[in-house]
C-alpha cells in the first residue's frame, strides 16, 4: 500500500507537493458512513481510492507523469549506459533547471512501512536513502550523497541489512538507482523493494502483453464486471498464440509486445446471437475496448491489491461506468487507485470522503499546486462539492471570458 508520495520539480511540479492516501482525522457523521471507502493499517485508516480535478493544462497529468517516471527508474535504471538522459523535464522557470528534482514514497511491505526517495537531475543520480521501521521506530537501511566525495565509503552510509552492500554500490554509476542494482545482484530487502514497485503500482496501458498474461486468469470475474456494467458481451476468446512471441528480462518481465506478429486476435460474442463472433479492434467501439481493457486491470488490482494510476479516467466511458470502477475499488480489501478526472458527477460527498478528493491549480508563476478539499475546514459534509467546484470555489477550473463581445470578436476577427 502506499500511504504518501511527495514530488518536487518534476514537469509543472515546482516546488514540492504532496498526495497523501492516509485518511485524515473526521469524526463527522458522513466520514463514519464511508468507512468502506477506506482500509485500517495499524492504528489508522488509508484510502482506496483518490481523485485529481483540475483545469487542462494545470498540471493534472505530470502529477501522475512524474509517479511513473520515478517507478519507471527503479525499474530500469541498472541499463542505463553512460550517455543516458532521463526521460523527464525540469520546471522550466527560475532557473529550476539548474536544481535537483526530487521523489519520495511512504509504503507499506509485508506489514512493514518504508521510506524511499530520490533526488536527481537530467543526467545523474545524487541522491537515495531508504529507512524503514522494523520496530515501530526509524531506522536507515542506506544513504547516498554523490556530493559526499569521490570515493564509494564517501558517498555511501550502510547498515547490516543489506549484505555485502559495498560490493553493489562499486557497480551502481551515477546513472543507476543503488536499489535498481542492488535487486539485480539478488540482494533481499532490495529485491522487495523492486518487486514492489513492479508488482504493486501497476500503470494502466492498453497492454496486449498484460493481456494474454491475465486474461485466463481473470475471465469469469471480467465477463461479470462487463455485465454489471451493462455490456451485452457475453464471451470473450483470445485465439492460440506462440510463447515465443514473447521475450523476458531477468525478472520474468514480459519486454516485448506480441504486436509485431499482427493484432492480437480478441474476439467477443453478444447475447442477441453467441455464435456470431466479432473482431475486437475493428468492430466494437473505443468505448467497449477500453472498458475491456481497462476492466480487466482493475480486476487484477482488485485481485491482488495493487495500486492503479489512470490519468484521466472517463476517456471513452460513460460518466456511470466510471462511478462503477470507483465504487469496486472502495469495495475492494485493500486495492488502490489514484486517477485524474473531469467528471463532476463523482464530486459527491455521499460517495467519496473530503480527504479523497484533490484539486490541481496553475499558480501565477505557472507551477502546479496539489491540495486537498480536506484543506478546506470551513466547508461541510452537507454542501455540494460539485456545484461549489464548478463556481470556482477551490479554484481548479479554467475561467473562460465568454462574453458576448469576446465571442463575436473571435468568430468575425
Amino acid at each position: 500500500m502506499i500511504l504518501e508520495i511527495r514530488l518536487s520539480n518534476f514537469f509543472s511540479i515546482k516546488d514540492e507537493i504532496v498526495l497523501d492516501l492516509r485518511a485524515g482525522n473526521s469524526n463527522s457523521a458522513q466520514a463514519k458512513k464511508l468507512q468502506s471507502n477506506t482500509f485500517a493499517y495499524k492504528d489508522s485508516q488509508v484510502l482506496k481510492s483518490v481523485a485529481i480535478y483540475g483545469a487542462n493544462a494545470s498540471g493534472k497529468s505530470n502529477v501522475i507523469k512524474a509517479i511513473r517516471f520515478c517507478c519507471a527508474m527503479i525499474f530500469s535504471s541498472h541499463n542505463n549506459n553512460e550517455n543516458t538522459k532521463f526521460n523527464f523535464s525540469p520546471f522550466k522557470f527560475e532557473n529550476y533547471s539548474q536544481k535537483p528534482s526530487r521523489f519520495f514514497i511512504r509504503f507499506v511491505m509485508n506489514n512493514i512501512e518504508y521510506e524511499y526517495s530520490f533526488s536527481l537531475n537530467n543526467t545523474e543520480i545524487i541522491s537515495e536513502e531508504l529507512y524503514y521501521y522494523p520496530n515501530e521506530r526509524r531506522a536507515k537501511i542506506f544513504t547516498r550523497n554523490e556530493n559526499a566525495g569521490k570515493t564509494k565509503s564517501e558517498i555511501y552510509n550502510f547498515t547490516s541489512v543489506i549484505r555485502k552492500p559495498m560490493d553493489v554500490a562499486e557497480n551502481t554509476s551515477r546513472k543507476t538507482l543503488y536499489i535498481s542494482r542492488a535487486s539485480q545482484m539478488d540482494r533481499d530487502i532490495a529485491k522487495d523493494v523492486f518487486n514492489f514497485f513492479q508488482e504493486i503500482i501497476f500503470n494502466y496501458s492498453l497492454n496486449e502483453i498484460f493481456v494474454v498474461l491475465r486474461f485466463g486468469e481473470h475471465k469469469d470475474l471480467l465477463l461479470d464486471a462487463l455485465k454489471i456494467a451493462d455490456s451485452d458481451i457475453i464471451d470473450i476468446k483470445i485465439n492460440s498464440f506462440k510463447s515465443e512471441d514473447f521475450s523476458f528480462d531477468d525478472n520474468e518481465t514480459p519486454i516485448k509486445d506480441i504486436q509485431h506478429t499482427g493484432t492480437l486476435p480478441i474476439f467477443t460474442f453478444h447475447k442477441k446471437n453467441p455464435k456470431i463472433s466479432f473482431d475486437f479492434t475493428k468492430e466494437e467501439s473505443a468505448g467497449t475496448q477500453k472498458l475491456f481493457f481497462v476492466m480487466l486491470s482493475i480486476i487484477d488490482a482488485i485481485k491482488n491489491n495493487k495500486i492503479l494510476l489512470i490519468d484521466e479516467i472517463e476517456n471513452s466511458l460513460h460518466s456511470k461506468i466510471v462511478e462503477y470502477i470507483i465504487e469496486l475499488f472502495n469495495a475492494s480489501n485493500s486495492a488502490q487507485i489514484i486517477y485524474t478526472t473531469h467528471n463532476t458527477n463523482l464530486l459527491n460527498l455521499n460517495k467519496l470522503r473530503k480527504d479523497q478528493i484533490y484539486f490541481v491549480n496553475k499558480k501565477e508563476d505557472g507551477a502546479t499546486d496539489l491540495y486537498s478539499l480536506f484543506d478546506y475546514k470551513d466547508f461541510r459534509d452537507t454542501m455540494d462539492v460539485e456545484k461549489a467546484y464548478l463556481q470556482g470555489r477551490f479554484d481548479a477550473i479554467p475561467y473562460i471570458n465568454d462574453s458576448k463581445e469576446n465571442l463575436k470578436s473571435l468568430i468575425n476577427g
